[in-house]
């Protein structure tokens, strides 16, 4: 394998074990964040089965982009760039969700407490920082 494509599946990894912690670590995990989540009292119990569903998709997604990107058989550039998919997937679907009706990257109770970053929410911002490594993969990824 060249050094090029070994740099454009490290970057990769990175979102993919983003992908599968991140969710999982912010809104069960961190007390900071997750009281935004799952430790939300004032959430009912259907929103945080999706938020359950959400975290779930992650951690499967971002597995299942690292098993393309390091299993040993097969086209390594065909497997390189499902793993690219299957990485931006879970943060492209944020943007969707983003676009629904209603829909705020923080609820108003927790807005002054959440710090922006580049006049981002810190989701946002992560996301396309995220989609920014795939994107630098995808150009290592053809040098």
């Amino acid at each position: 394998m060249d050094s090029w494509l070994l740099i454009a599946k490290a970057l990769v990894s990175l979102v993919a074990i983003a992908t599968a912690l991140g969710g999982a670590l912010a809104d069960l995990v961190i007390p900071a964040t997750a009281k935004q989540h799952m430790r939300n009292p004032h959430w009912p119990p259907h929103p945080k089965f999706h938020n359950g569903q959400t975290i779930t998709l992650g951690v499967l997604l971002g597995l299942l982009a690292l098993w393309f990107l390091w299993y040993p058989g097969g086209d390594q550039h065909v497997h390189f760039q499902l793993g690219v998919v299957v990485a931006a997937l879970y943060w492209l679907s944020m943007l969707g969700a983003s676009m629904l009706p209603g829909i705020r990257w923080v609820d108003p109770e927790f807005a002054k407490e959440t710090r922006a970053i580049l006049a981002m929410s810190p989701q946002l911002f992560l996301l396309c920082v995220l989609l920014a490594l795939l994107i630098s993969s995808e150009i290592f990824s053809f040098l």
